[in-house]
């Protein structure tokens, strides 16, 4: 309750302020238009990540590999993306760390670490559906779904099949 209370109620009041205290100084007209501005821009650059970072698991997907661009990268541009076109200073500032891949890996790093301790501690619970695991080329293990087809008996070419005999 306490943090959705942060979030939904002094954040907001936070950049209410700050959105004035910038607009005495630059002017109301000059405000709103870096609120426009910021928030294009960073639409536009979060759909330019965004649609990188889908090329590069493709890319790695069609070459049989993991994706090094993990999903925590794609959150991250999905959410600062969302902050970017949210008026503010503060969310502009986030957003824009979220979306830029400097700051994004070493977001990335802490959100994974985050992670890693929920799991540790319980709190998060990871289920994978069960596959058969076969190995690939490279040694890496692929989970694949697959079932056990009938074996059908060799025969020399001018046997007759055994659907045939009779």
């Amino acid at each position: 309750m306490g943090r959705l209370f942060l979030l939904f109620t002094v954040v907001p009041l936070v950049e209410l302020y700050l959105l004035i205290a910038i607009g005495r100084v630059l002017g109301p007209v000059t405000t709103i238009g870096l609120v426009l501005v910021t928030g294009a821009l960073g639409a536009w650059f979060a759909r330019l990540e965004g649609a990188r970072v889908i090329r590069r698991w493709q890319e790695a997907l069609a070459r049989q590999e993991l994706p090094k661009d993990g999903v925590i990268d794609g959150l991250l541009i999905f959410v600062g993306g969302l902050m970017l076109i949210t008026p503010g200073i503060l969310t502009d500032i986030a957003g824009l760390s979220m979306v830029m891949p400097p700051t994004r890996r070493v977001i990335a790093r802490f959100v994974r670490a985050w992670f890693e301790r929920q799991i540790a501690a319980g709190r998060v619970h990871v289920y994978a559906p069960r596959y058969a695991s076969s190995r690939s080329r490279s040694g890496d293990v692929i989970d694949v779904e697959g079932e056990v087809i009938e074996v059908v008996e060799v025969r020399e070419a001018t046997d007759v099949p055994p659907q045939l005999e009779k």
